[in-house]
């Protein structure tokens, strides 16, 4: 259950990330007519095929996917994303007119706008909620699959781009994609920040205990010893599992092959590393 901290917390990221959000599609997509992902640019895209006016085919399209979002990702989901639905229009408004607009290529405004426009979207993701509209769609596969998140709204983005290819023409499409990908870019970076990437080190060496007090005193990291059997020869050995840093990999090879130069060593690529030494808390 979540405490009213909590909650409170959960609103104040999901108003600032709808507020980056449209400070970005203000500054940069529309005043470049970029050809980005949701609802908006499938609604473009699909205009000259559906007798609709644009702005009539979003609205359905936010109500008919808010509808689908409760139905699939509960009430707390829903009701975090009416808050977006009505706070993220406002913004909008706001911002229009109100922002400079910057002499740019129209490529650097589409990697600009994907990347802030990213970091709004990642700021609201963290709190299980969506800035609406085609965010949905991959919350959904998401909960289903356990997919990336990033992953998914990468695949959506460039779906609802590619749709633009036939009234557009390619060069658009090009540019679009430039702000599909810095904007799953900035989302995944967004979603991973308080986290660090880190190197997992399972070492076999009969000198271990040597091995760990120097992690211990001149790396300052923690150390698990693992039982292990070996299977050729049934003897009995001790695994050193240790996390550290990637820039703390060099020193650590180095110590351990100063110490033992026969020592089994298997280096892993951690996707994320959370706890004591690698991580923080947000402070809202």
């Amino acid at each position: 259950m979540r405490t009213l901290k909590q909650k409170g917390k959960d609103i104040v990221w999901v108003v600032a990330g709808n507020a980056v959000l449209a400070l970005a599609v203000s500054m940069f997509i529309l005043p470049y007519d970029i050809l980005s992902g949701g609802v908006a640019g499938i609604a473009v895209a699909l205009q000259p095929l559906i007798p609709l006016p644009v702005t009539l085919m979003v609205n359905l399209l936010v109500v008919g996917l808010f509808i689908l979002g409760a139905c699939f990702l509960g009430k707390e989901f829903a009701m975090k994303t009416i808050l977006s639905s009505l706070i993220y229009p406002v913004f909008l408004t706001f911002f229009s007119g109100r922002v400079p607009v910057l002499d740019l290529d129209p490529i650097l405004a589409s990697l600009y706008g994907g990347l802030l426009g990213g970091m709004g979207v990642g700021m609201a993701l963290r709190t299980g909620a969506s800035t609406g509209g085609m965010d949905i769609p991959p919350l959904i596969v998401h909960k289903l699959t356990h997919i990336e998140i990033a992953k998914l709204v990468l695949i959506t983005d460039a779906l609802t781009v590619l749709l633009g290819a036939f009234t557009y023409g390619l060069e658009a499409v090009l540019i679009g994609f430039v702000s599909v990908w810095a904007s799953s870019v900035a989302i995944d970076k967004v979603l991973m920040f308080g986290g660090q990437q880190a190197k997992a080190i399972q070492i076999i060496s009969d000198q271990y205990e040597q091995i760990i007090e120097r992690i211990h005193s001149e790396l300052e990291r923690g150390t698990t010893l693992i039982e292990a059997q070996g299977g050729y020869t049934h003897e009995k050995r001790k695994i050193v599992l240790v996390v550290i840093t990637k820039n703390q990999y060099p020193a650590l090879m180095e110590m351990v092959t100063a110490i033992d130069k026969e020592a089994f060593v298997i280096a892993n690529d951690t996707h994320e590393v959370k706890g004591f030494g690698f991580s923080f808390e947000f402070k809202v």
